[in-house]
């Protein structure tokens, strides 16, 4: 597998932009969508990530979405950029994870004034074991992603594209197809549910949060290559 991993990253390199090998990926050349995967499985997975809630099935969706991706990948026109359609993509495979699976999500217009207490205090009670002014970053970036994990579902997904994938406002619009406003709005109300417990030490770690080891980039990987190859997409 590293041998495999060698050659792709020898034939394109990062100057090659996505739109090209997007047009190689869809005449079967699994090299190309080898690299399109390691350069965005990150933000595919964080994505995945911010919706389901587990790291087990997030990767279960990014293979998904990666097989969705390059079953559907002759029909892109980059009419918007390629990590957007991605993103587009991932979205639809996480949230109808959680359909079929009839998850609870607590509705958009009573999470912050709703009157249960358990999902009140999940979200703003000071965790078991706080942050000390000492605490290491290792544990900081645990407890802002537990502390993430309880947002509603509709808040959780625009933070994580917002400030965990630093996409634009418009980009999230269209990826989560709402208006802008509403982006803006439940990204606000996100952050503010978080500083309630976290305050100022939030931001020492946020960027770092959900990390995306080369292990994980590579168990995708190697999971859609060989469905691929299994499918006749690559050759």
């Amino acid at each position: 597998m590293h041998e495999a991993i060698e050659r792709a990253a020898s034939v394109f390199t990062e100057d090659v932009p996505d739109t090209e090998l997007a047009r190689r990926a869809a005449r079967k050349d699994g090299a190309a969508f080898e690299a399109i995967m390691r350069r965005h499985n990150q933000l595919l997975f964080r994505t995945a990530r911010g919706i389901v809630r587990s790291d087990g099935e997030a990767e279960d969706v990014a293979q998904e979405a990666w097989m969705h991706a390059w079953r559907a990948l002759s029909g892109f026109r980059a009419e918007s950029k390629l990590s957007t359609w991605l993103v587009r993509i991932t979205v639809n495979e996480a949230l109808g994870r959680l359909r079929r699976k009839s998850a609870q999500i607590i509705p958009l217009e009573t999470a912050m004034m709703s009157s249960d207490k358990d999902t009140r205090s999940a979200l703003t009670e000071a965790p078991a074991r706080g942050p000390e002014h000492s605490v290491e970053r290792s544990e900081l970036r645990a407890l802002i992603e537990a502390r993430i994990a309880v947002l509603p579902e509709a808040f959780r997904s625009v933070f994580m594209l917002r400030a965990i994938e630093e996409m634009s406002v418009d980009e999230v619009a269209e990826v989560l197809d709402i208006p802008a406003a509403t982006v803006r709005t439940r990204y606000f109300r996100a952050r503010a549910l978080l500083r309630e417990s976290l305050a100022q030490e939030m931001d020492v770690a946020i960027g770092e949060a959900f990390s995306f080891a080369a292990e994980r980039c590579d168990r995708i990987v190697a999971g859609v290559m060989a469905r691929a190859r299994t499918e006749g997409l690559c050759e």
